[in-house]
């Protein structure tokens, strides 16, 4: 019997409630102090296709998906032909025994739950969206999980709707889980039994970890418009604006979004926007004017497979250098990107200081599986620092806005300070603000502005290696690799193999000197990256001169398994390739 580890995959088409019974089966989770991380793919449409939820739960620390599944919640007969190879002879089926032949491939070689879905609903007097919430309780009537918990979770998730829709699934809930215990004790192969003293953890994606760090640096404006997989930090801030005093904007395209951000910032707002890559492309004329006014606007970009359309519900690490070199012209653009839903938090409010501190555009670069995956993480309790830079509450006579006195960042107003009317406009300009096209004023003020990140790369902070420093191999990755390569090290460590880590926060400016001095004393080196051109590994060969060993990458669309990983890493140990 397996105590407090489980892999639960729910399948079935969209429209089904796939989403709401994954999310509810972690958050069941996490009440009883396991440690959580669920992992989502849908496809781009309202209803039909194949949607899959992957919830992990243990009670140690994880940080990834697993490539097997212990219970599978098959809400159609598709979604056990699909998944099929991810069972073993331990793994339990739960279906409508009407919806599913009895002699279907994939269930011959492990247990059946067969629920007469028609019956129990009829019984619950619920509709056939229902069928979600009776499999979610016959899992959890099968694992012996405290039925009060769960009844908990099932009102708040419906606590909004009608007081009946809330029974309703109650009833659903207590049938499919007293169904099971009565007909099928015997399946006990996994228990999931609440820790005593456990601390209270959140349950959240790394989107909303960006918008909760957004709220928590003093957000005033956001705008955006809807993108998937960005689109859940506009309805998680529309939420919240009216608790937070934030305004928040709908806006018809991405280009009004990045004005009216940019409008805001300028205006003194702490000032946001978020989309993907079709919609970082239309913001980026918007960028470099944000980049020649020295205006502080944040920008977040969650990355979906590309080019064009491309496989817009899926992840990839692709617009990497697309985002470091976004903006027409030279100018300062400092690049962060988190790796968790811990470092969303707290890098957001790091951004928003970087971008008013130094008075720079500044962009947080997520993807898809960090921006939609749920990770259960500690409260975050810690107070984010507001530093707002030199910003005058009163401004001398004959101010300048942008003096050439040897400061690469100097005192900025915002409209209705005494004396601290300027202009900024889209030309280079004298330090007044009036356009110029002089050859001395031109050089003095783009070295100005470029001054800003050699000052920012001094005092950012460094990344940091895990793992002992002589390691027999370094593993180098950015953004929402972290997780499985988390977890890979942590098997790795248990089978006695020396390997160390080194994850990048802050990419621009980047960090050359100590990725310089880590990587020189490093055995063998592998990087790992969501795309195909090896984005990551161009870029610390161009900024340090090294060539990095060897490299593993993936650009189907899903994120990397840390079996795979740990396979790769013994094969580089042994000598392989």
């Amino acid at each position: 019997m397996a105590v407090n580890k489980i892999s639960l995959r729910i399948g079935g088409p969209a429209g089904r409630g796939i989403m709401n019974t994954g999310l509810m089966f972690a958050k069941c989770c996490s009440r009883i102090g396991l440690h959580v991380f669920d992992y989502i793919e849908y496809p781009s449409l309202i209803k039909g296709g194949h949607n899959t939820y992957v919830v992990r739960a243990e009670d140690e620390p994880i940080y990834c998906q697993v490539k097997g599944t212990d219970i599978l919640i098959a809400l159609d007969e598709p979604s056990i032909h699909i998944h099929r190879e991810e069972l073993n002879a331990q793994s339990i089926v739960i279906y409508d025994e009407k919806a599913v032949h009895e002699n279907i491939a994939g269930l011959s070689n492990c247990h059946r739950i067969p629920l007469p879905m028609k019956e129990l609903l009829q019984e619950a007097h619920g509709k056939e969206l229902m069928a979600n919430t009776v499999c979610l309780g016959a899992a959890l009537g099968i694992m012996d999980y405290p039925l009060a918990v769960a009844e908990g979770v099932v009102r708040d998730a419906f606590g909004e709707k009608k007081d009946a829709i809330v029974e309703e699934n109650l009833a659903a809930l207590r049938l499919g889980f007293t169904y099971a215990r009565e007909h099928f004790a015997a399946l006990n192969h996994y228990r999931l039994t609440p820790i005593p003293n456990a601390p209270k953890r959140m349950v959240l994606t790394g989107n909303e970890a960006i918008a909760l760090g957004a709220v928590s640096a003093g957000l005033t404006f956001y705008a955006a418009y809807p993108m998937t997989p960005a689109s859940s930090i506009l309805h998680t801030l529309a939420g919240w604006q009216e608790r937070h005093n934030i305004v928040v904007k709908h806006a018809e395209d991405e280009i009004s979004v990045a004005n009216m951000t940019v409008g805001a910032a300028f205006a003194g707002a702490r000032a946001m926007c978020a989309t993907s890559g079709g919609g970082f492309a239309l913001m980026n004329e918007t960028l470099s004017l944000a980049g020649i006014t020295e205006t502080p606007a944040v920008f977040v970009e969650v990355t979906r497979g590309g080019p064009g359309t491309g496989i817009p519900t899926f992840t990839e690490q692709s617009d990497l250098k697309f985002v470091l070199n976004s903006g027409h012209g030279d100018f300062p653009l400092f690049v962060v990107a988190p790796g968790d839903v811990e470092e969303a938090f707290r890098l957001t409010g790091e951004a928003f200081n970087a971008a008013e501190r130094y008075h720079t555009p500044t962009v947080i670069l997520s993807d898809k599986y960090l921006g939609e995956s749920h990770k259960s993480a500690e409260f975050f309790n810690e107070r984010v620092p507001i530093d707002r830079g030199p910003l005058l509450r009163e401004a001398p006579e004959h101010y300048l806005r942008y003096p050439l006195d040897g400061r690469a960042v100097t005192p900025r107003t915002i409209p209705g300070v005494p004396n601290g009317f300027f202009l900024a406009n889209s030309d280079e300009h004298d330090p007044f603000g009036y356009s110029t096209e002089e050859i001395d004023i031109r050089n003095a003020q783009m070295e100005k502005r470029m001054r800003k990140l050699e000052e920012f790369a001094r005092e950012m902070p460094q990344p940091v290696l895990r793992g002992p420093p002589l390691a027999d191999l370094t593993i180098i990755s950015w953004g929402s690799t972290k997780g499985p390569i988390m977890e890979a090290l942590k098997h790795l460590e248990r089978e006695g193999l020396s390997v160390n880590f080194l994850h990048l926060t802050w990419i621009q400016p980047f960090p050359r000197a100590t990725v310089r001095r880590i990587l020189s004393n490093a055995k063998r080196t592998l990087i790992i990256e969501n795309n195909y051109s090896g984005q990551m590994q161009g870029v610390i060969k161009e900024q340090t001169g090294i060539d990095i060993q060897h490299a593993m990458r993936r650009y189907d669309g899903r994120p990397f398994f840390f079996e795979d990983i740990c396979s790769r890493v013994k094969d580089i140990l042994r000598g392989g390739q």
